[in-house]
């Protein structure tokens, strides 16, 4: 548990310091989330696994905590810091950006699978605070259900760029989760004010009272630029994770059972431990009640990435570099996966 905590929380610790004092600090903060992870990733050999020992739930409710505290230090000194020039509140937006989009959306994810309620709530109001708390009912009632096939919004297709995803993907995942909740209500007696997608309301709401009053006019703009380019994030981990691989539709009309040829892994081992563990998705797909230290990578079966996540992120900024990297791979895996499956 020791990567975990290391990876996920120091970069929180750079950005605190960027929004309290500035100076040398907001650049720190966006290398401590970038270069320096590339780095770690590429040149600094494993010193020990990154096993599944300590608690798993410790880890998610600090992050949980500092993300709140970094989300009102990050709207205060964006929306209203005095002492921060343009260039640093740019270098702050960024480095809250990658944070929210990277690692509070790792631990968010990590809780709104969890089986109690406490955890999940915890996830669904991280989502909130930056304006995305349906993302909870696109995941689990829609991600889950079906990934690797049309019917999910944000299984990106062989072929298709990043930014036409992106266009395509936020507006269909918003309206198939929001179905998805009416049909499981469908034959309940609940108040409407019970419909998740209410409360989801509710929370973004809450969030921009929030930003409002910390820093006014201003700090409601900054929440609406921080939270945007979080989600972008949250979208490229997706886009990357499912590019290209989708399951057989069966003589019965049904896919395939999802297996784990179905979605692109990065095992590098200190992103994946800034992510809890989230680059391997494969696993997660197949047991998503696994907690995250648990999750393991076979290689052979699984699509193994050529690059870390969040390389992989930036090369998909470029869709005709993405497509020259990645469309070959990704019809590999199709043809391989074409085979009759074992159990449908």
């Amino acid at each position: 548990m020791f990567w975990f905590t290391l990876a996920s929380l120091m970069p929180a610790v750079f950005i605190a310091a960027a929004c309290i004092w500035g100076g040398i600090w907001p650049a720190c903060a966006v290398l401590s989330i970038t270069v320096f992870v590339f780095l770690m990733d590429r040149f600094v050999a494993r010193l020990m696994p990154l096993s599944d020992q300590g608690n798993a739930l410790h880890l998610s409710v600090s992050l949980g905590v500092a993300h709140f505290i970094l989300w009102a230090l990050g709207i205060w000194a964006v929306g209203g810091g005095a002492h921060l020039n343009a260039l640093d509140k740019v270098l702050v937006v960024t480095a809250l950006g990658l944070f929210f989009g990277q690692i509070s959306n790792s631990n968010a994810h990590e809780l709104i699978h969890n089986a109690a309620r406490a955890p999940r709530r915890l996830g669904v109001a991280i989502y909130g605070s930056i304006l995305f708390a349906h993302h909870t009912s696109a995941h689990t009632r829609v991600h889950h259900v079906y990934a690797a096939t049309r019917k999910d919004p944000n299984t990106a297709r062989l072929g298709e760029g990043f930014w036409h995803y992106l266009i395509r993907a936020w507006p269909q995942g918003f309206i198939a989760g929001k179905r998805a909740e009416d049909h499981a209500r469908q034959h309940r007696a609940r108040a409407p004010w019970t419909h998740p997608y209410v409360i989801y309301l509710k929370l973004s709401l809450i969030s921009a009272v929030g930003a409002f009053l910390i820093a006014g006019p201003s700090g409601v703009l900054a929440l609406v630029i921080i939270a945007a380019y979080a989600q972008v994030q949250l979208y490229l981990s997706d886009y990357v994770q499912h590019y290209g691989l989708e399951r057989r539709i069966l003589d019965s009309g049904k896919p395939e059972k999802m297996g784990p040829e179905h979605s692109w892994n990065a095992p590098h081992w200190y992103s994946s431990a800034m992510m809890l563990n989230a680059p391997l998705h494969s696993d997660h797909h197949l047991n998503p009640a696994r907690p995250f230290p648990e999750l393991r990578l076979t290689r052979g079966e699984m699509p193994i990435l050529p690059h870390s996540l969040p390389v992989m992120a930036v090369l998909a900024l470029i869709p005709p570099l993405w497509c020259r990297l990645m469309d070959k791979r990704a019809t590999r895996w199709r043809v391989k996966g074409a085979s009759p499956p074992d159990a449908a």
